[in-house]
Formats: C-alpha cells, sequence, structure tokens
C-alpha cells in the first residue's frame, strides 16, 4: 500500500533538562553497583543543599533564628545570651556576634520589617531593641560655590559640617564609594575629582568626558561609576583599587542627547540583575538604556 504524498518530517526542539541532583546509597565503592534512589532538582542558589552555620555559640543551645527581611541574613540566639549574624549565601560568614545582651538565656528574636532592628526577649522577663547599624551616617553635597561638604546625619547631628573640600569650580554632582572612606564630585572642569575623607585632600581624578558630567552614580556591585555629560556621552568608570585601564574608562555609552538646555540629566542602575543595565534620560523625552557589558542599547 503506498502512503499518502502529504507526509512531512517535522524537527522536533531538544529541551535541555534542569540542573539535577543525584541521590545514590550503597555499601560499596563500586559506582555500577550504587543504586539511584531519588532525583531532585535543584530550586535554591545555595552552595549545598544542606548548610551548616556551626562555631559561635560553642556547646550552648540555639534556641531560635530568622531571616532578615531581605532573606540575605541569618540570626540565631543561643542560651549563652549572645545573637550570632550570618550572611544566607557562601561563604557564609558569620559577620556579627552580640555578646551579653541580656542577663538570661535568649529565647527568641525577631527582625523589624522596616528598619535595621532586632528585637530579642529572654529569660530575665526583658525585651531588647538592638540597631544593628554600624558607623556614623553621613551626608555628602556639593554646591556653586567650589565646595564639598560632609554632614553627619540624623537628628542630634551638628548644623555645621564636619568636613568640607575646596575645588577651584562649581560641583554639579556627587557619590559615595561602597566604603565610605571616598567621594566622588562632578564638576565643571570635566572631571571626577576623588576625595579621600581620612585624608582630607582629593588624591585623584577620573577624567575622559569633554564636557561637564550631570550626575554620578555607584554601581550595585560597587564597581563601577555611571557619569553623563553634558557631551551626550556617559562614561562607566572603573573605580576598583586595581583598574585594567589607566584612564578607568569601563564603557563609553552614546545614544541618550544632552541638548543646550543645560539640564542635569541623571543616570541609574539596574537593581535587581546586579547592575547589568543602565539608564539615562535625555532632552529628547526618552529614556535609553544599555547593556553595560556590550555597550548596545536596549530600548530608547
Amino acid at each position: 500500500m503506498t502512503p499518502p504524498h502529504d507526509w512531512a518530517l517535522v524537527k522536533r526542539t531538544r529541551f535541555s533538562s534542569p540542573p539535577m541532583n543525584q541521590i545514590a546509597i550503597s555499601s560499596s565503592n563500586d559506582e555500577r553497583q550504587q543504586a539511584l534512589i531519588r532525583t531532585v532538582q535543584r530550586m535554591s542558589s545555595l552552595e549545598a543543599p544542606i548548610v551548616s552555620l556551626s562555631g559561635s555559640h560553642g556547646l550552648a543551645e540555639i534556641l531560635s533564628c530568622r531571616f532578615d527581611p531581605t532573606g540575605q541574613n541569618i540570626t540565631a540566639c543561643s542560651a549563652d545570651r549572645s545573637v550570632s549574624l550570618w550572611q544566607r549565601y557562601a561563604p557564609n560568614t558569620n559577620y556579627g556576634l552580640l555578646a551579653n545582651l541580656h542577663k538570661a538565656p535568649i529565647l527568641d528574636l525577631q527582625w523589624s520589617l522596616f528598619s535595621p532592628l532586632l528585637y530579642t526577649v529572654s529569660a530575665d522577663h526583658t525585651l531588647n531593641v538592638t540597631d544593628l547599624t554600624t558607623g556614623t551616617e553621613l551626608v555628602v553635597t556639593g554646591a556653586d560655590d567650589g565646595t564639598v561638604r560632609v554632614w553627619e546625619g540624623g537628628d542630634e547631628g551638628p548644623k555645621t559640617p564636619i568636613s568640607m573640600f575646596e575645588l577651584s569650580c562649581p560641583v554639579t554632582s556627587v557619590c559615595c564609594s561602597a566604603d565610605g572612606m571616598n567621594i566622588y564630585g562632578g564638576a565643571l572642569d570635566n572631571k571626577i575629582h576623588v576625595l579621600d575623607l581620612c585624608k582630607n585632600e582629593q588624591v585623584y581624578s577620573l577624567t575622559g568626558h569633554t564636557d561637564m558630567p550631570t550626575s554620578l552614580s555607584l554601581s550595585p556591585n560597587r564597581s563601577f561609576l555611571l557619569s553623563p555629560s553634558f557631551s551626550s556621552q556617559t562614561i562607566i568608570h572603573n573605580v576598583r583599587p586595581f583598574s585594567p585601564s589607566p584612564a578607568h574608562i569601563h564603557r563609553v555609552l552614546m545614544s541618550a542627547p544632552a541638548g543646550l538646555e543645560n539640564i542635569l540629566l541623571r543616570g541609574v542602575w539596574s537593581k535587581d540583575d546586579n547592575g547589568r543595565h543602565v539608564a539615562v534620560g535625555g532632552v529628547d523625552r526618552t529614556v535609553c538604556m544599555w547593556d553595560v557589558e556590550s555597550g548596545k542599547v536596549l530600548y530608547k
């Protein structure tokens, strides 16, 4: 019997399987005798299916533990009257130990949903509120008189600046480094001045702009500085301690026009993907978005 002539060969797409973990059990070291008992699809970013956080409380019992609202940190309280703080993901650093918060074992703890506060209750019939922020809150301002001023934040801060830097021209934008030790100040001389808070002096300048930078923004991974300018040129500077480029320039982006109105256009980094994209507004009433690694325009 002759088959119909309307048959056709159809190619099926081959889908890649998601990452899986295989668990096998055997009393022999021979892989051929190992029996597969379960296959598990990994849906977590943890380094391993089971992660052990140990070493902070010795032999004392762990009475409670909580994730913070971001899910990135874990706190644990113990019968030794201390609270330990851990990073959720690798390397799972134990970055803090709050000792002797109470006079008796700490029974439970909870994070505040709106501020970096930790609440603990103890068998000594007390409730303790601990502020987990460290250091001093600082506010940095730049002005047309060519000064960059550093102020102490908070309600109890003084009304006078705690530090001041004088540049030779008006300052259009300021930004702090990730460690809070340096201040980046964009100025009318087309440079970004790097100011050291410890030395109270300028240490170097970031060059490359042919016109005044209009804003500064540090990347989420704290390695790059975004700076649009009046030349319609947006430069991404590498501000890591050891830059492969002597000029500290990582990317030069175009397509966001600045115009002749001298408007201080702002640039931002994407937050949910660790800064893979940047966006800058233009005087043409559009927002231009680039891919950082390729430098290509994604949307406009």
